[in-house]
């Protein structure tokens, strides 16, 4: 377990540390612009190719259509365990099933299911998962985790200073010093010690407890005339509430929201292929991200204010 400033650089440490010039990379349509970027970024220098795998009508990427990507030069897969727009979690599990015979390994990004769902090596079959500390895991700003499942030695970004084999210009192989140069954020990382117990000691009962508030908060904005809901009913999904209304800017509404004490995020939350995929490219949507903290009474209240707003 590898501590990091943030889960986008955890991911930029398991791609650019994983990949060679001629290779081929396999990710899902949800994925965040700390993945996308990353692999345009590369393709467009000429030293990979990308192959983005559009979702079924569900909004699931199925093990078949990850299986009929595979070429004998695709050297990663990344998927994106839940989406930050619509929420929906992606099979992980039987994703990690489809690679295992041809021995391509899978990058999990769990930014939205961490401390929520099981994100374990084992449960999920990954073979790197990254994830920040500040969301569900509820540690500080400023922290992020990459777990390296075994045989996973990605080039480092930064060298350095480790402490330890002081004697080598050479980074040690071992770790987790081979990723670690510089004064870590031991601070932060106490902080995620303390918030990371606590969520992992009730995960089981913060997951049930996110989805029926965001159930709760999903059926009383889809009973509001000239709003979408975003997102597939039947997926499975976490506690991320997206929607567009059909007549008022998703800005103006989120900021008519804030004014009434409401915290919600406009626009296109960095995924913008999530957003082209469901036609909402041009208009963004409004974000609610449910926590444990929350209530149903402020799911009735948040809903009744869109539907005030709208009125």
């Amino acid at each position: 377990m590898i501590f990091t400033s943030s889960c986008t650089e955890s991911l930029n440490l398991a791609i650019r540390g994983l990949l060679y010039e001629g290779d081929e990379v396999i990710c899902s349509y949800a994925e965040h612009n700390a993945v996308m970027r990353v692999l345009k970024g590369m393709e467009r220098e000429g030293s990979i190719r990308v192959r983005t795998l559009p979702p079924n009508a569900a909004g699931l990427v199925t093990p078949e259509s990850v299986s009929a990507a595979i070429t004998p030069k695709t050297a990663l897969c990344i998927i994106c365990h839940a989406s930050n727009v619509t929420g929906i979690v992606q099979p992980v599990r039987q994703i990690a099933d489809a690679l295992q015979p041809y021995g391509v390994p899978l990058l999990v990004d769990a930014a939205q299911t961490a401390g929520i769902l099981d994100v374990s090596l084992q449960s999920l079959g990954a073979d790197m998962i990254a994830m920040p500390g500040h969301k569900g895991l509820l540690g500080p700003h400023g922290t992020g985790v990459l777990v390296l499942g075994r045989g996973m030695l990605p080039t480092p970004l930064v060298t350095g200073g480790t402490g330890s084999q002081s004697e080598s210009f050479e980074q040690p192989m071992q770790l987790p010093d081979r990723y670690e140069s510089g004064t870590a954020n031991l601070p932060g990382i106490a902080g995620l010690f303390v918030g990371a117990r606590f969520a992992l000691s009730h995960r089981e009962q913060i997951e049930e407890y996110e989805s029926r508030l965001a159930d709760r908060l999903r059926m009383r904005l889809g009973n509001i005339r000239g709003l979408r809901v975003l997102g597939n009913p039947a997926a499975p999904k976490v506690g991320v509430v997206s929607f567009a209304p059909e007549q008022m800017d998703t800005g103006a509404l989120c900021d008519a929201l804030s004014k009434a004490g409401f915290a919600l995020r406009a626009g296109l939350h960095c995924a913008p292929s999530v957003h082209q995929w469901m036609g909402t490219l041009h208009t963004g949507a409004c974000r609610a991200s449910v926590g444990i903290y929350n209530t149903e009474e402020e799911m009735d209240a948040l809903a009744d204010e869109v539907q005030r707003v709208l009125s």
